[in-house]
């Protein structure tokens, strides 16, 4: 009995000693930023303004961003910036602030292409290192503001003798409608096409700079470096609306120290990444896993956008990365909420109040907006699925800030409110898709599943004036209400008013609908129904478990859709939990958008309705295999992508998708 004991105790030691090691380990990789070096492939060098066939970096919610370059020339520098200040992006230049080195009369010192040593990205910074038998140059890049990026040079003499240098940094702008000039020793960059303006400075050197319509050139004093001895030359490049004022971002800039700065994020991005490192779920411990959620916040970094415009919060884009997503979407605002939630609260909290500042006084929040209407007009024709409550509720669950609550409340109601008023052709309790002009098409946008099979019939109809609806009762609209109903009542408990009751009443008498009306006994599914509630519209698409996610499916209920989820003919795919059942005839992945792909919201949508039934082997092996599964999740390099091919798991359609990598993080998370 004592050996046993003495065995019992050992073991206990051993398992301790090993969880503090790995604790040790772990807060060691966090320290040193290890899971975001490299872990997007920034290194693009553009061919032209529209170049997409790289990743940019950007921080600090900047309009604006960087790459590594994948092609040395004759200098050194950082590609870009690519501007988002011009609807739907492009870049200004290949490079434009490049480092050239000139040794004596006018002689090449370095061969930039052959010095280059590393290139390396992080969350917080860029950095590269050239290196030769006579120089070491490192250039680094970071976000002093929304508004403003700091390179830093350091050309350090390696050799044995000292060496004369002349050195100059220069800029070619590609033909995007700007223009340099210059003002006050500051290169000035004035766009046609945007309000926003450029500002090039070189700090505490004395440079002799000339420009050009769309080209400058600084050269900075002859230099001569001792053996050993370095010279460290700082530019700025702010890019600011003039909303905002230069004169008080200039004098930031002077008072800021860049190694300060530096360090300021690092320590910000080590917070944002322990919180979510240490949040992952027992089963996602594993290195791997470290690496993925990574690259999932450095995703809605690169997205996240200050106020500009008509845009009065921070938020984030769908994707910096595809021409048509350089604005703001409701439904995707609410889902990239909840995955900021986990790491920065408050940019979550911006993310959705920057939607309801376009929430009109019947409670209707447009579907899309954007900085400048004179370019893109936002979209009142529809709105999106009403999932701003649950979005309000996580946040409060995290930090209990009843302020916000007491906030956002009201417009929740409204909204809320809104759908019964305006969506409820038969004035039954159970609510359509629809639009405000009339128009089919966007009643199926604001469905958010545009093309999917169950609108293949659908017709419009009139409700009122700016009201329609189609001629179909939506199982995933009515469960997403259901759900609505006691987040709401929760925030209601929160605010301690009478609210609640009323609210959990509604939602008991929608949950009986929702199992009697939307669910097929004989297919163990959940369909859209015709308006009378009599007829299914069948083809197994994600909508059938949304019931599962809002928790209004009886357990048998339950069982038959899990069942059908799991089964590797219909659901359980390469990469699991797509829009539609791949058994079905219309099914078509790399034609089809909604008809096919895997899209990662609804793909946790799916994981999350198992767990709330207490298929928790189930989700946890479906959540390894979309991760596994999509092409390009685990890894370094490869961007997270708007959908996936559900059998051979190929990226699809736009990189960089930011309810994806909000998704992800809610996968893994706790």
């Amino acid at each position: 009995m004592i050996k046993k004991k003495y065995i019992i105790v050992i073991l206990l030691i051993a398992i301790l000693g090993s969880c503090v090691k790995n604790a040790k380990q772990t807060e060691q990789e966090i320290d040193h930023l290890a899971f975001s070096e490299n872990v997007l492939n920034y290194k693009v060098t553009p061919k032209h303004k529209f170049d997409k066939t790289g990743l940019m970096f950007s921080d600090q919610g900047a309009w604006f961003a960087y790459s590594l370059p994948d092609s040395i020339g004759n200098n050194a520098g950082f590609s870009g910036p690519f501007l988002m200040t011009q609807q739907n992006g492009v870049w200004s230049s290949q490079s434009l602030a490049s480092l050239t080195l000139k040794g004596e009369n006018n002689s090449k010192i370095i061969d930039w292409k052959t010095s280059l040593q590393s290139q390396h990205s992080f969350s917080s910074h860029l950095e590269q290192i050239f290196q030769n038998e006579k120089l070491q140059v490192t250039q680094k890049l970071v976000y002093a503001s929304g508004h403003t990026a700091l390179q830093k040079t350091i050309i350090t003499n390696t050799s044995s003798k000292g060496i004369t240098l002349h050195p100059s940094v220069s800029g070619k702008l590609f033909d995007i409608d700007v223009t340099c000039t210059l003002e006050d020793k500051t290169i000035v960059l004035s766009s046609k096409k945007s309000t926003a303006k450029g500002y090039i400075k070189f700090l505490g050197e004395s440079t002799s700079i000339l420009t050009a319509e769309d080209f400058y050139n600084a050269h900075f004093e002859t230099l001569f470096l001792k053996p050993g001895e370095s010279k460290t030359y700082i530019i700025s490049q702010t890019f600011i609306f003039p909303e905002y004022s230069w004169e008080d971002e200039k004098n930031n800039i002077a008072s800021n120290n860049i190694d300060t700065i530096l360090k300021e994020r690092k320590l910000e991005k080590k917070k944002q990444l322990k919180a979510l490192i240490t949040n992952l779920k027992s089963p996602f411990k594993d290195s791997i896993y470290k690496q993925v959620i990574t690259k999932a916040q450095l995703t809605l970094q690169n997205n996240w956008r200050i106020p500009a415009g008509e845009i009065k919060h921070e938020g984030l884009f769908p994707s910096y990365h595809y021409k048509w997503f350089n604005g703001f979407w409701s439904w995707d605002s609410w889902k990239h909420a909840v995955g900021l939630s986990y790491y920065d609260i408050n940019l979550a909290k911006k993310q959705i109040k920057l939607m309801f500042e376009f929430q009109d006084v019947d409670g209707f929040v447009a579907d899309c907006v954007y900085r400048d209407t004179t370019i893109e007009a936002h979209n009142y024709r529809d709105t999106k699925p009403p999932l701003s409550a649950w979005a309000v509720a996580k946040i409060y669950e995290k930090d209990k800030d009843i302020e916000f609550v007491k906030y956002m409340y009201p417009k929740l109601k409204k909204y809320h409110q809104w759908w019964y008023n305006k969506r409820d052709h038969d004035t039954d309790g159970l609510c359509e898709y629809g639009s405000t002009d009339g128009s089919l098409i966007a009643a199926k946008w604001e469905s958010g599943m545009d093309n999917a099979i169950r609108f293949d019939d659908s017709k419009i109809l009139k409700n009122s004036e700016n009201a329609y609806s189609l001629n179909q009762e939506s199982v995933d609209l009515n469960a997403y209400l259901y759900a609505e109903k006691l987040f709401l009542a929760q925030l209601s408990e929160a605010l301690k008013n009478e609210d609640a009751v009323h609210y959990r009443t509604e939602a008991a008498a929608l949950k009986t609908k929702i199992q009697t009306q939307f669910y097929d006994e004989i297919d163990g599914w959940f369909y859209d129904t015709s308006l009378d509630g009599k007829t299914f519209i069948k083809g197994e698409g994600s909508e059938g478990w949304t019931a599962l996610w809002a928790n209004a499916a009886t357990q048998k209920q339950a069982e038959a859709v899990k069942t059908k989820m799991m089964n590797p003919a219909k659901f359980y795919t390469k990469v699991p939990f797509q829009t539609m059942s791949a058994d079905h005839p219309k099914f078509d992945p790399l034609k089809g958008y909604w008809r096919g792909p895997n899209w990662l919201d609804q793909a946790y949508f799916g994981v999350k309705g198992l767990r709330n039934y207490g298929f928790h082997t189930e989700a946890d092996k479906a959540t390894i295999q979309i991760i596994k599964g999509a092409e390009g999740l685990l890894g370094k390099g490869k961007a997270i992508r708007e959908n996936y091919h559900p059998l051979t798991g190929e990226g699809l359609h736009a990189q960089n998708f930011s309810w994806s990598a909000a998704h992800i993080i809610q996968l893994l998370s706790k």
